[in-house]
């Protein structure tokens, strides 16, 4: 038998971050809203064994969602009942509940029509389902805003090339490059008028601002508990309307040849049980703060319009994407902070050194001229540092700050 050797086990033993909150202030744009509340991080500890959701796992049924000690039950239904939707169920990532609702509503061949910022693992979730995808353009630089109506035309295109509707319509609600929030309600319209299901893609807004899924027409909603819904990794969410729900979590039909066993109490595009344990614990001991915080999105967004009024006085540095902002996650472009890279010497790390010298981290190492960033959950006081962090920056390396 191979042996490791012990001094190699060693870095095992002793796991540490080295970005904790109580030490940075941190503007990673895809960690802001999965920040942990202190409830969370006592149900990590709590539940931290394996299988330790299951102690009182109901015999008849021995399903994960029908658990009622903890309240797992329970918060299915208050989960789904908060998203303005029927049935919910909780899955390892956002992506995963792409996949299933893509598998369970089309057949190999048929098209997804989504948007063209959709995140990458929409696009890889479609190609697994052996599906295809019509894309829905955007406007390019530097508004990337994408054209809700030609939903419209993208459907109509499929229905003449192949000679029925897609499988489904998918909706970024906020994407991950630019952070433009779309109205979700517009392609509810245009989904209805069609017949055709529409999933919305909340990774972004779901946990995190208020969303009322029949109310902007989502037959599904998909998010992600580790970016927007203070959970631990890996979370997802999948809350569906009662009618789309009988097709993407449809019982299982199969009998085994020699044992003669049913599972018919299995929903089987989940392949059973899903998220136990931790991550489900911490997204469960969580919600009752997400519910209470989506009502603070107004000063959210306030949080942010001024950090970007603040880097717009630097030289050369706009915020791109649709103006004003309307989400948390913001993508900024520095011709000035790219200019002081060029010349330094630790060229583009100049600036994640700076800000972090300064108790500032999440923009990426090695960015200048395009980096991301997210405010989200911050105080005023601590986006008001980080202001004047990047105006300090500015100005010691001679960039004019109006």
């Amino acid at each position: 038998m191979p042996k490791i050797p012990k001094e190699r086990l060693s870095i095992y033993r002793d796991l540490k971050r080295d970005f904790k909150e109580e030490k940075f202030i941190n503007l990673h744009p895809i960690q802001r809203g999965g920040v942990l509340t202190p409830e969370a991080r006592k149900a990590i500890v709590e539940f931290a064994d394996g299988y330790s959701t299951c102690d009182w796992c109901p015999p008849k049924t021995a399903r994960l969602d029908m658990i009622e000690r903890p309240p797992i039950a329970q918060f299915m239904q208050d989960l789904a009942e908060f998203l303005g939707m029927d049935v919910a169920r909780v899955v390892t990532r956002c992506r995963e509940a792409q996949f299933i609702a893509f598998t369970m509503l089309g057949d190999p061949g048929d098209y997804v029509v989504l948007d063209s910022l959709a995140h990458y693992s929409t696009y890889t979730a479609v190609e697994l389902a052996r599906l295809r995808v019509k894309e829905v353009p955007h406007s390019g630089y530097p508004e990337f805003r994408v054209n809700l109506e030609a939903y419209a035309d993208k459907i109509e295109e499929v229905k003449r090339e192949t000679g029925k509707l897609p499988a489904a319509v998918l909706l970024t609600h906020v994407d991950y490059l630019y952070g433009n929030l779309n109205d979700a309600a517009v392609v509810g319209k245009i989904c209805k008028e069609y017949g055709v299901p529409f999933i919305l893609n909340a990774a972004y807004t779901g946990g995190i601002m208020d969303i009322d899924g029949k109310k902007v027409g989502a037959d599904v909603i998909t998010s992600s508990g580790h970016k927007s819904w203070a959970a631990s990794a890996p979370t997802g969410i999948l809350a569906t309307t009662s009618e789309i729900g009988e097709k993407i979590f449809a019982r299982s039909k199969i009998v085994g040849d020699w044992s003669k066993r049913k599972f018919g109490i299995k929903e089987y595009a989940l392949l059973g049980c899903t998220v136990m344990g931790a991550p489900l614990m911490t997204l469960i001991a969580s919600f009752p703060h997400v519910v209470e915080r989506v009502e603070r999105w107004p000063q959210e967004i306030e949080n942010v319009r001024y950090l970007v009024e603040q880097l717009e006085r630097i030289e050369g540095t706009r915020q791109i994407g649709v103006r004003p902002k309307n989400h948390t996650l913001t993508h900024i472009e520095s011709d000035g902070f790219f200019k002081v890279s060029e010349a330094h010497k630790r060229k583009g790390y100049f600036l994640y050194e700076e800000l972090r010298r300064r108790g500032i981290v999440g923009v990426q190492p090695g960015l200048t001229k395009h980096f991301k960033l997210n405010t989200y959950g911050l105080s005023r006081e601590k986006v008001e540092k980080v202001a004047q962090a990047f105006l300090e920056i500015a100005r010691e390396h001679g960039l004019a700050v109006s």
